[in-house]
Formats: C-alpha cells, structure tokens, sequence
C-alpha cells in the first residue's frame, strides 16, 4: 500500500483511532463535554481529509474498498451527518439517566460501518461494513436500558438483521459460487458469458432479500415502525437517513456494475418493490397517531420513490437518486430533530396530542417542522420538491409511466397526513402542555442545529445548481 492510498483512507483511520481515543478517555475519566468534543474533532478531521484530491493511483484505493469520488461524497454525507445527530444527541443525553459516553462510541463505529459499506466493491467490504453497522445500531436503539420499548426494539431488530444477513451471506456464496470471484467487478463478466440463471439469480434475489431488509423496502418493513418508535429520537434520525443512505448508496454502485438494463427479471423484482413500497408506506401512515410510526411509515415511501429513479439507470438517475439522498437526509434529520428537543427523559415526544398547540408554545419550531413536512410532501421552494422533480424527469425520461403514475397518486396521498400532522399544531392546547411541548428548554446547540437544517434546506430548494454540480462529478467518477 502507498502513501498516497494510505492518505485516501485517511477518513476511516481518523474514525477508527477517534473511536479508540474516546475509549481510552473513557477508562480515565467521563466527562460528557470531553467526548462531545473529541467526537466532533474527529469526525471534522476526516471530513477535511475527504476534501483533499487524491492521486489517481490511489483512487482505485484498496481491494476492498474504492476511494473515488463516488465514495468520497456519500462518506463526506455520512460524516456531515453523523455530526448533525451528535449535536443534537448532547441535549437528549443530558436529560437520560444513562451512562451517555459509550454513546458517542457506537455513533461512531456506526458511521464508520456505514462510510465502508459506501466505499465497498468487494463482498467482504460490503459484509464487514454492514455487520460494523448492524452491531452498533442493535445497542444505539436499545441504549436506554429502562424503558422497556427501547429493549423490545432492540431485540426486534437484533433478530431480524441477524436473519437478513443469513440471507445475504447464502446469496453471496451463490454468487462466487458461480463466477469465483467476490469482487464486483467480477459481475462484469456477466454481461459476455450469462451464468446458470438459477444459481445466480438466486444469489443475486438473496442480496436483495438482505438490502430490502436494510432499506426497509416492502414485503421486508415490519420491522421499521416498532424499532422507529423504540430507539431514542437521535438513534432513529441515524436509522432513517445514514442507515439507509449508505446501503443505497451500495444498491447504486452495486447494481450499475452489474448493469441493471440488461436483466429484465430484475427490473421486474425492483419494480414490484418500489410499487408496493409507495403505496403501503403512504396507505398505512395515514392511520397513524403517533408521530415516529407515521414517519417510519414515511421514510419507506420515500425508498419506493427512490428505487423508481434507480430503475431509470443511467447518470441522470444516479444524479437524482443522489440529490434526493440529499435532500431527504436534511429533511428527516430537521424532522427527527424536533422530536429529539422536545422530548423528556421520561418519555418520547411522540403522539400527535404532543404537538398540539406547538405554534402557541414555540411557533419557532413549529414552523421549522413545518418546513420540514412539507419538504417531504414535495411542496415548492424546499429541497424535496426540488428531488421529486429530479426523480420525475429521470423516470420520464426512462418511459417509467406506471411507477411515475403510482409516485404521484402516492404522493398525493402522503400529503394528507403531512398536513395532518400541521393542522395539530395550529390547534387550541386541550390543557396541559404535555411531554414535550413547552416543558423542555431547547438546548442552545440543537436549537442552532436545527436553525442551520432549516436553512440549507430552503437553500437546496432555491439554489440547488452548486450540489447538483458536485453530484454529477461523484456519479460520473465513481457511480
């Protein structure tokens, strides 16, 4: 390995050795505000190293693992983030009566999980970055040991990943089984020399089991609501964006290698998934009243709107597929941020009665969760409209007209219980403020958080051009 590959994996060692330090400071002495800023000190180095060009040599990075452009904006997302839940951790944490510093290492392992599952074009990359993850998520959500909802959570989700990851280690050996080789590149030789369709399909229909799992793409999403509700507000803000943004951001490299086009089963397969995941993502969030189900429900309508654009294939549906990552990161960390400062250490700020009278108490962050709702229902001058309209002209350009039908009639659906949700706001206290609503004094930091969410959302609505720019160059790169 040279120096210059060396420095492109600068990233993951920074995280590694930040993971190590805060170990080593922990076994000293705990102090919350120390590893606060350990945390973020590290995280900020390795997201400077990112910015640095690597040489053309040490692109290609390792066998394992790419350091191309590809890579390094999705890991440069992560790490940007990862840092936006740390900081909106600090104030949730303080309110916990929890031990709150191994905390913050498990974050960190989980971005380091999830910057390798990005980076991965290799099997065993993509396996041992998953499990990094997985393993770090199945304490995250379960980290407050008394309530008895974030255990059967954890439980929930320990059960069913251990499952998906069987079905993903068979398919993977299916896979080399039939062309010998654990590399992605290897799939190339597809495209010349078809293999035994039915060892290889099934291998192939095997990882998608595992990455529907992980998306939490319908018939696989059972999972999603009870886990969404369980896990602490931050941990389920890092479950519904970075999670899920780095096994897509996989599922894309992954599937462009194997060129998608060219198996027609597969697009099938995908398109049933997308379908089914639009419209029962949207159909049962309509009946929700508790606020973290309603957006679990959510978040995987928005994986069915994603996998419409990646059915298009292409630089202009990875460019969509990307910015709509994006945009949809910003959007579910906003959200999932004002649950976090409204909630107490007894409870979740989670039933829609919490956010009743909210523009009265703090019409502040009502009208930041309002910016944010309507981001995802895809209203005008926010990041969301500007993503579903990318999706739209990648998947028209496709001719995808059922699935862009089914996207919009969905759609459609999915803004009424947005609304729902804003109109509770609006409305007359019925009394007593409960948990949440004008009890909680919102920390500094997750108050100017949220401020700088709110703020580059309305900006990748208005002006996306610069973004959209530096997509483009990551797709064309390494996508």
């Amino acid at each position: 390995m040279n120096a210059g590959v060396l420095v492109s994996l600068g990233p993951l060692i920074v995280i590694a050795a930040t993971v190590v330090v805060l170990m080593v400071a922990i076994s000293i002495h705990r102090s919350h505000r120390v590893t606060v800023a350990l945390t973020l000190v590290g995280l900020t180095i390795a997201f400077l190293l990112l910015c640095r060009t690597p040489t053309p040599a040490a692109r290609d990075g390792t066998a394992l693992l790419a350091i191309d452009d590809y890579a390094r904006f999705y890991s440069g997302l992560i790490l940007a983030a990862t840092a936006v839940v740390t900081l909106l951790s600090i104030g949730y944490l303080e309110r916990l009566a929890e031990q709150r510093d191994e905390y913050y290492v498990l974050l960190l392992l989980a971005a380091l999980g999830s910057i390798v599952l990005v980076s991965a074009t290799h099997f065993v990359s993509f396996f041992l970055g998953l499990e990094l993850l997985s393993i770090s998520l199945y304490a995250l959500v379960a980290y407050p040991r008394t309530r008895e909802q974030s255990i059967e959570a954890g439980i929930k989700y320990l059960v069913l990943a251990a499952t998906s990851a069987a079905f993903l280690l068979f398919g993977m050996a299916l896979v080399y089984a039939e062309l010998g080789t654990l590399a992605f590149a290897g799939l190339e030789a597809t495209r010349t020399s078809p293999p035994n369709p039915l060892v290889a399909l099934t291998g192939v229909g095997l990882i998608i089991v595992g990455f529907g799992f992980k998306l939490a793409l319908v018939p696989f999403h059972l999972w999603t609501p009870d886990v969404y509700q369980g896990a602490p507000a931050p941990v389920t803000a890092f479950v519904a964006t970075i999670s899920k943004g780095a096994m897509f951001a996989l599922l894309l490299r992954y599937f462009t290698v194997l060129d998608l086009r060219s198996h027609h089963l597969l697009i099938v397969v995908f398109a049933m998934l997308a379908i089914a995941s639009m419209a029962t993502g949207n159909l049962l969030a309509l009946l929700q009243s508790n606020v973290k189900r309603l957006l679990a429900y959510s978040s995987i309508a928005h994986l069915g709107y994603l996998l419409v654009a990646f059915l298009a294939s292409g630089t202009l549906a990875a460019t969509a597929v990307t910015f709509y990552l994006v945009a949809y990161f910003v959007t579910m960390l906003g959200a999932f941020g004002v649950v976090t400062v409204l909630s107490t250490g007894e409870r979740e700020a989670e039933s829609l009665d919490d956010y009743r009278g909210l523009l009265v108490s703090r019409p502040w962050l009502a009208a930041l969760f309002t910016a944010m709702l309507l981001s995802l229902a895809g209203i005008p001058l926010t990041a969301g409209f500007v993503g579903k309209f990318y999706l739209t002209v990648a998947a028209g350009g496709a001719a995808l007209w059922p699935l862009l039908v089914v996207m919009m009639v969905t759609s459609g659906i999915g803004l009424f219980y947005y609304l729902r949700i804003i109109v509770t706001m609006c409305m007359e206290p019925a009394g007593e403020p409960t948990a949440g609503v004008g009890l909680v004094r919102v920390p500094l930091v997750a108050g100017v958080t949220l401020a700088a969410l709110s703020v580059a959302l309305v900006w990748l609505g208005v002006y996306p051009a610069p973004i959209i720019r530096l997509i483009r160059v990551a797709v064309t790169g390494g996508g």
